[in-house]
């Protein structure tokens, strides 16, 4: 990334949105909760993901978990947290003294807590707007210095709080490199959220052109399809999804959902089925 790069939250902002002082989210990171990407002179810049982690650990922690058992818990949930999917549909809370996160039907548990978490992300991403809608503007007045991957750190930044400048991030990628296939994913998904559906499915199949066996791009090809009535072609894609990860369960249960719109009982039956031993495993 470029010295010029406006992408990222700073010590300050993250304060301001999760209502701590600078030298606590700096005595955070220096524990290890969380391990920022630094600006042009050093200081901390932080993602939008690493505001979600943040929240969750202030939560945690202020409900008197050992730091031992946070860090364990931000670590399993940094892994899974959803690629492809924006962060904002999740909700994150705290079940039978067990963090939880949940994405539309799906849920996992990245670790033990002890006390009562409740938060969606969507609240974070409100909050974070203006501070979106600023790197906007300082991506802008230096638009000439920007390279792809600042562009799209830009919109990775922006997608939760500003979608429509996330979308014209991911574009400014694309005109500067045709081929991320990171870009067309999270284009396409905008779109498709945005009832674009044809134009999501062109940028799902450039992704997929550069990366064949991605179970995300499949998945959301899939979902394209099946919104456009294109039932068989759905089938296909989802089948070709669950064989590029056979743990996705979303994509089980739409081949459930297909499979019944299709007449074919017994199959939709075997893939609900599937779908369910998927979520028992994680709970």
């Amino acid at each position: 990334m470029t010295p010029a790069s406006p992408a990222g939250y700073s010590t300050a902002d993250l304060a301001s949105l999760l209502d701590l002082t600078p030298a606590r989210v700096r005595g955070l990171v220096r524990a290890g909760f969380l391990h920022p990407a630094r600006g042009p002179r050093r200081e901390h810049r932080f993602s939008f993901q690493d505001v979600v982690l943040l929240r969750t650990a202030k939560g945690l922690l202020d409900g008197g978990i050992s730091p031992r058992k946070v860090r364990q818990a931000l670590e399993r949930l940094r892994a899974q947290l959803p690629q492809g999917r924006p962060l904002a549909a999740l909700r994150i809370t705290a079940e039978a003294g067990e963090v939880v996160v949940r994405s539309g039907r799906e849920k996992w548990e990245p670790s033990t807590g002890q006390q009562v978490l409740d938060f969606e992300v969507a609240q974070l991403a409100a909050r974070a707007a203006p501070l979106a809608r600023r790197s906007a503007r300082a991506a802008r007045a230096r638009e000439a210095k920007l390279d792809a991957e600042d562009w799209f750190a830009l919109g990775l930044d922006l997608e939760a709080a500003e979608p429509d400048e996330a979308r014209d991030a991911y574009r400014r990628t694309l005109e500067l490199d045709p081929h991320h296939a990171d870009a067309h994913l999270n284009l396409g998904r905008i779109l498709h959220e945005l009832g674009q559906v044809r134009a999501a499915e062109q940028h799902y199949r450039k992704a997929l052109a550069l990366r064949p066996e991605n179970a995300t791009a499949l998945f959301n090809l899939g979902v394209a399809l099946e919104d456009g009535g294109r039932l068989e072609e759905a089938l296909a894609v989802y089948q070709r999804a669950v064989a590029a990860d056979p743990a996705l369960a979303d994509a089980y249960f739409n081949l459930a959902g297909v499979h019944e719109k299709l007449g074919q009982k017994a199959a939709a039956l075997s893939q609900l089925k599937t779908y369910r031993k998927l979520l028992a495993a994680r709970s």
